[in-house]
């Protein structure tokens, strides 16, 4: 048996199951049954877990919602979702309060401590207003829900597209051999087979409203992991966890490893990370410099897959196998079926760069929720495209170039960011950066860098460019580079990269 551990806070699983039971009866007093939605507003959170186990033992969908977006963000997932009730964390309710829907209930969680401490939210804030519903209290209210449960639909996550308003990611009620078959899966691409799952301690620090981290810390209370909730993702942090708790599994994104690398060597080497047995990255590409340094330091337990929340994990490799095949994000899975095509769905040969589909017959098939028009649009040569442009070698593994609505067209030629990234990570004085296109009126788009540098470092738009003339070829230089104290990003240390977008496309036929 596990425990989940957010701060001085503990719940073991059994605990767990029982409160996620009580709160089941709480929501089906509130008139929720199977097939509906309970959007979760909340950071990462042990009541993030009850919320979701309860809305399964219903057959209801949980809906994690990303709480770093605008309240206009927030009103279109409520309203396009039709959720019949909102769980929040205190210090969130306030900038969302005005656009809930009407006669949508709101369950209010009181921001705990090292919560509120890591967002620099006040006790004011962090306390559940006069008059609103606590959910904590609320909860010890009811008996456990005593009807046997509905089989579990799995959590809809909305997930942005190439262009307009966020798509609802809606799987069907799975067999309980397609159940079973997820499960399998993602235990064997988290790692959570190399012990038994009550010694598996698991850092959990990404957010759980995207689908990875979310899969991740359900799949780890489900089997009964040890879990810590780290309330933010902080590098240093995080290494004295891993000494500090003995954490053997991890889920993370590149992001988080070039934090890491741009740690002083003296703060890297002071932390015993012996404990490390199967960290696991996705989500985006990883630069190859960053991965070998990561592997160089940690060992090899450094894997990666590669999916999407409409296909699933549909490749994976271990250490070894990336440093065979650097760059790589796997081969497919058993059972997986994963191509590159043409635009007109014809298979492509090795080496050559098109977009990357694929399929895993054995889960449960998926629609946008209230938008199937866009399911069936998404459906490429009987596969599904989840929007990457990449490459097989003659070994079967996958490299990705970049997103296909990130890929620049400029003068014909496909540029990718991805590519021009990479390089400006390695670049003396580089903390952060993001490449995309802009309008151009000659080329169609232009090369636009923003940068993030370094504490103390100096350098000018000349100096990134001669960098990058020394790596990449000239049409793939930036016309312009912005930098910025800080560049947007989510809880994940991800970019928001469309914020920095958008100003430049306003008013345009955008690709945003």
């Amino acid at each position: 048996m596990g425990d989940i551990i957010s701060g001085n806070r503990r719940i073991d699983t059994a605990a767990l199951d029982k409160r996620a039971a009580r709160a089941a009866s709480g929501l089906a007093s509130l008139g929720v049954v199977r097939g509906d939605i309970i959007a979760l507003f909340l950071r990462n959170d042990i009541p993030f877990f009850e919320a979701s186990i309860a809305a399964g033992l219903l057959g209801a969908y949980p809906t994690p919602v990303n709480w770093h977006g605008t309240a206009e963000e927030a009103r279109y997932i409520f309203e396009n979702s039709g959720a019949k009730v909102i769980v929040v964390h205190a210090d969130l309710l306030g900038p969302i309060q005005r656009v809930i829907p009407d006669g949508v209930a709101v369950l209010v969680v009181p921001t705990p401590p090292e919560l509120a401490e890591a967002y620099g939210a006040s006790k004011e804030a962090s306390a559940v207003p006069t008059g609103m519903v606590d959910w904590s209290s609320w909860v010890d209210t009811f008996e456990p829900y005593a009807a046997p449960p509905a089989p579990s639909p799995g959590t809809i996550i909305y997930t942005s597209g190439t262009t307009g308003q966020p798509k609802g990611v809606r799987r069907a009620q799975p067999t309980q051999e397609q159940h079973e078959f997820s499960m399998r899966n993602l235990v064997y691409v988290f790692g959570f087979t190399t012990r038994p799952p009550p010694q598996i301690v698991a850092a959990m620090v990404g957010p759980m409203y995207h689908s990875a981290p979310n899969a991740y810390g359900m799949v780890a209370a489900r089997i009964g992991a040890t879990i810590l909730l780290q309330p933010r993702f902080d590098p240093e942090d995080l290494l004295r966890l891993i000494e500090e708790k003995k954490v053997t599994h991890i889920h993370m994104v590149p992001i988080m490893f070039n934090r890491l690398l741009k740690l002083p060597e003296e703060v890297r080497r002071k932390y015993d990370l012996s404990s490390l047995e199967f960290v696991v990255h996705a989500a985006a590409p990883c630069p190859a410099p960053i991965k070998r340094a990561m592997i160089e330091w940690w060992g090899p337990v450094i894997n990666e897959y590669y999916g999407s929340t409409e296909v699933g994990s549909v490749t994976f490799c271990n250490s070894q196998e990336w440093l065979a095949h650097p760059g790589t994000v796997g081969k497919a899975m058993p059972g997986a079926d994963v191509k590159v095509i043409d635009g007109e769905g014809k298979s492509l040969p090795v080496g050559e760069i098109g977009e990357v589909v694929a399929k895993f017959p054995g889960i449960a098939d998926f629609t946008y929720h209230k938008d199937h028009a866009k399911r069936v649009a998404s459906e490429k040569a009987g596969l599904i495209a989840p929007g990457d442009v990449g490459y097989l070698d003659a070994d079967g593994f996958l490299y990705l170039c970049d997103r296909a609505k990130d890929m620049i067209i400029s003068g014909g030629v496909n540029i990718y960011p991805a590519e021009i990234e990479s390089v400006l990570h390695r670049m003396p004085g580089v903390a952060d950066c993001a490449v995309f296109g802009v309008p151009d009126d000659e080329y169609g788009e232009a090369v636009h860098a923003c940068v993030q540098l370094q504490p103390g470092a100096s350098l000018s738009d000349a100096d990134v460019k001669a960098f990058l003339r020394q790596h990449i070829a000239g049409f793939k230089t930036p016309k312009a580079v912005d930098f910025h104290a800080e560049l947007p990003r989510e809880d994940s240390g991800k970019i928001f990269k469309r914020k920095l977008r958008e100003p430049f496309w306003a008013g345009r036929a955008t690709r945003i």
